[in-house]
């Protein structure tokens, strides 16, 4: 089923019930981010971090509770809505990156916006200036293995960024990068005006970045 209007409750932002049980392992998260907020996650390996990302993504699929993202109800089993993850408006920096290896900088850039209905010369335009925004101009036309981890974390937030989206989802987006360049990195997530959900276990990026600071401990918000 497609996605609903906003109810009541809905911010514009991120407005999340998550319950969903994963082997021994269960997440019962309730989330709100106003839109164009940042809220870094912090906790322990294991506590579900990841998992509250997959499931705002649409990687992970929720038991219960209900997801609305930037005004639309993406997720409500009980109403029988699931919106597939292409079409949520999210963009996604993996902590494992997860770059094609047979494509350039570039081409894994413009990746996104092609899956989105971007003409090609379009997508093109628009990873050149997201790699040009993370200082990655230079090795544009580099593949992956010419990368290092955190040349490679750079073209991994280039690509969420190019997709425009309404959330931006960051799992440890920063933690192979150098010192001197996470600035620059933290000021263009600020500058693309998404509803950010950032997943860090630096208390620096949390600080400098997020409006809010949540602990995730053993699948749950600590009080």
């Amino acid at each position: 089923m497609t996605a609903t209007s906003p109810g009541p409750g809905d911010n514009g932002g991120i407005s999340a019930d998550v319950l969903v049980s994963l082997g021994d392992f269960t997440l019962d998260v309730r989330l709100e981010v106003p839109a164009g907020g940042i809220v870094a996650v912090m906790g322990p390996n294991g506590s579900g971090k990841t998992t509250l990302l997959r499931c705002l993504a649409g990687l992970e699929v929720t038991e219960a509770g209900r997801i609305s993202l930037a005004g639309r109800v993406v997720d409500d089993p009980a109403k029988g809505i699931w919106v597939p993850p292409e079409q949520r408006r999210v963009g996604y920096a993996y902590q494992d990156v997860r770059l094609f290896g047979h494509l350039s900088a570039v081409e894994n850039v413009a990746f996104g916006p092609r899956c989105r209905g971007a003409g090609r010369a379009e997508a093109r335009r628009g990873a050149s200036t997201a790699l040009d925004a993370v200082g990655m101009t230079a090795l544009a036309r580099a593949k992956p293995a010419r990368l290092s981890g955190g040349q490679s974390q750079r073209v991994g937030l280039a690509r969420a960024l190019a997709v425009k989206p309404d959330v931006l989802l960051l799992d440890e987006p920063f933690s192979a990068t150098d010192t001197d360049v996470r600035p620059l990195l933290r000021r263009q997530v600020r500058a693309a005006g998404a509803t950010v959900v950032l997943v860090t276990h630096d208390p620096t990026d949390a600080e400098e970045l997020s409006d809010e600071v949540l602990v995730l401990e053993a699948g749950r918000i600590a009080p």
